[in-house]
């Protein structure tokens, strides 16, 4: 370890590896960068750097239901689409971590399979199930949709979470009478709480920022924030869309913020 720590071809490979790192993150992050002034900008125009600096944009935002009303759509469906996610991945990624059935590589590769699927499949083939359906275009089917698509990563971290758990608790509740049930929410339940929260918020943000499932299908009065941002770089280059991207992006970093500290290790300690 030493001779390799010396080797001066070894910090020679090794500084290259930082530098490519460091110009693979900065390219990723020039974006964002631009994005934030251009947001503070006037409201006549998409230019870099502004002209001028203000709060206009932010107020446009907040101010038009054009926005506004896309803005609240998007808050309600992510957040129905975590509590229908939660409710059906929590017990589903528990019993896959813990117990061994007839089946179970082949189901939880079918629950994964919207993880490897690209979105545009997936998208049209919910487009085409909801028609059928009868109910494309309807609130609905976008929850529906948007479950579909979180749903893995859920279990994922569910799963994750369990696998940290001590599994004599569970049999100390067993034989002291407990149910399954009953053991589930008494012992397991409590002990999950930083992976749940985890799963939660990382699960609303993936919703929150779904474009090409909504854009499927969503209706008149559906429209969600991102698919309204998608429609608005088509017909029209509003410089509201800058404010809009600095909103999504804080509120990314808001989510990174709260659940970075419940991944640790030891958060799920009891």
């Amino acid at each position: 370890m030493l001779d390799l720590i010396g080797d001066p071809h070894a910090r020679r490979w090794r500084g290259l590896g930082t530098g490519l790192a460091v110009v693979f993150y900065l390219f990723l992050w020039i974006p964002i960068v631009v994005m934030i002034p251009i947001a503070f900008g006037p409201t006549n125009s998409l230019t870099f750097p502004p002209l001028s600096y203000s709060f206009d944009l932010f107020k446009v935002f907040f101010s038009s239901p054009g926005w506004l009303n896309p803005l609240f759509q998007s808050f309600k469906v992510a957040l129905a689409a975590v509590v229908v996610a939660m409710f059906a991945g929590v017990p589903a990624g528990y019993w896959i971590a813990r117990h061994d059935f007839f089946g179970k590589g082949l189901i939880t590769s079918i629950i994964m399979s919207p993880l490897i699927v690209p979105h545009i499949v997936l998208a049209l083939g919910l487009f085409l199930y909801f028609s059928y359906l009868g109910i494309t275009t309807t609130a609905v089917s976008i929850i529906l949709g948007h479950v579909m698509y979180i749903l893995p990563y859920v279990i994922l971290m569910v799963m994750a979470g369990v696998q940290k758990l001590d599994r004599n608790l569970e049999f100390g509740a067993e034989l002291m009478g407990a149910g399954p049930i009953r053991m589930f929410l008494t012992v397991v339940i409590p002990q999950l709480v930083p992976s749940l929260v985890s799963a939660a918020f990382f699960a609303f943000l993936l919703s929150f920022d779904e474009v090409i499932i909504s854009w499927f299908l969503v209706g008149s009065d559906t429209v969600t924030l991102p698919v309204k941002m998608f429609s608005a770089l088509q017909w029209e280059v509003s410089p509201v869309i800058a404010a809009v991207s600095v909103f999504l992006t804080a509120l990314s970093l808001l989510v990174c913020i709260i659940t970075i500290p419940l991944m640790r290790p030891g958060s799920t300690d009891g």
